[in-house]
């Protein structure tokens, strides 16, 4: 971001002094024209011999302002030579903020095996198939040879097409499939149900006196089964009631019914109905993208550091990057183990291992601290064997 903005003071002091050339030079133009037409028209109109020689002082201002002029013309020469200068300086700042060798922080063999091919190609022909592009996730799934079951496509296509009716603004279909999955979604704590039906009696509300009786009988309908969850909320829209023959714009809850909600609705059930398919909420190509435009920065910085100090053998030595990557919370999916002993990240070859006593160290932190039978956890007196260490996950 800070190279984008960079670039861009460049650029805007290129366009300023664009605007400031053009004006100089239409103002300049326009008096020459308009001078040599002013003489023209006086040449134009003499008959007379002693009507020239009244006007030949003016031919002699004509020449002094044309001497003048040849002055403006190599003033605005000048400029537009200096103009070429700043213009140049738009691409030194690309070459100095930005480095197009990406290719640098690659590495050749990490999709050398035909598995992680695979899921590559499984990864892209599942973002195809969650924006409903079918015939392109078809078609790549065939060539790549990915095997695609029914059962993987179905989840798709009903999300895909309740979003579409979210957008179009019909919560019928997502009232339909939050009510078919009730209890799954109560036990991961959901609001998606009682926001459907708040959405359709703000709805209601909305199109004012006429309708009012229909959203109190819509309201009793549907409000009972949330009432232990959501009593604020029920009463701050009964509340709206009370608004109605005014306008519901008078309302002090009036924001509640802006568009704002319909989409805090999309987003919830899509994170809801992901979660609920055991699908991640935003695709993994998106998360892939975006993780790896965060951390190419760091990764160039780093790489060109390496070079300059001739350091060989880091970058692929190990199955890690040679720094840590900052990411935000977002694309943080999983903690990573760091062996309080050793200061040393887990890996496959050095998994965490847990004492019976519930401390958690590396692998090789447990060989060096204990001996065949006998360890003595660091952190507390108890003494146990290493063989009853259990792996464990993060």
């Amino acid at each position: 971001m800070d190279a984008c903005l960079a670039v861009d003071r460049e650029v805007d002091k290129v366009l300023s002094k664009f605007g400031q050339i053009r004006q100089h030079v239409d103002k300049v133009l326009q008096q020459l024209i308009e001078n040599l037409e002013s003489v023209r028209n006086d040449l134009l109109s003499c008959n007379t011999d002693d009507e020239l020689k009244s006007n030949q002082s003016k031919l002699v201002l004509l020449k002094g302002y044309i001497d003048k002029s040849k002055k403006e013309t190599q003033k605005l020469a000048t400029e537009h030579r200096e103009l070429h200068s700043t213009v140049s300086k738009v691409g030194k700042a690309i070459d100095r903020n930005f480095i197009s060798d990406f290719a640098a922080t690659s590495r050749e063999d990490v999709f050398s095996s035909q598995k992680k091919t695979d899921l590559v190609n499984h990864i892209i022909s599942q973002h195809f198939y969650r924006q409903g592009m079918w015939d392109i996730a078809d078609e790549l799934s065939k060539e790549a040879g990915i095997k695609v079951e029914c059962g993987q496509r179905e989840p798709f296509a009903k999300l895909n097409h309740i979003l579409e009716s979210l957008k179009k603004k019909d919560i019928i279909p997502a009232l339909e499939w939050a009510q078919e999955n009730r209890s799954q979604l109560e036990m991961q704590s959901s609001s998606l149900e009682f926001k459907l039906h708040q959405l359709a009696f703000l709805t209601l509300v909305q199109k004012g006196v006429d309708y009012q009786t229909k959203a109190v009988a819509y309201a009793r309908a549907n409000f009972g089964q949330f009432i232990d969850k959501h009593e604020k909320d029920i009463q701050q829209m009964m509340g709206m009631l009370l608004f109605v023959p005014q306008g519901i714009n008078q309302s002090p809850y009036s924001f509640m019914i802006q568009n704002n909600m319909w989409t805090e609705v999309n987003e919830l059930f899509t994170r809801d109905a992901c979660m609920l398919l055991g699908l991640s909420v935003e695709s993994l190509l998106n998360v892939s993208i975006n993780a790896g435009c965060m951390a190419l920065p760091a990764l160039l910085n780093i790489k060109q550091v390496m070079q300059q100090r001739q350091v060989t053998g880091i970058w692929s030595g190990k199955d890690e990057l040679p720094i840590e990557i900052d990411l935000d919370s977002e694309h943080r999916y999983h903690s990573m183990f760091a062996c309080p002993i050793l200061r040393q990240q887990s890996s496959d070859n050095n998994p965490p291992m847990r004492l019976i006593c519930g401390h958690v160290i590396s692998k090789d932190a447990l060989h060096k601290l204990g001996n065949s039978t006998k360890l003595k956890c660091p952190y507390c007196p108890m003494e146990q064997n290493p063989s009853e260490a259990k792996l464990i996950c993060f």
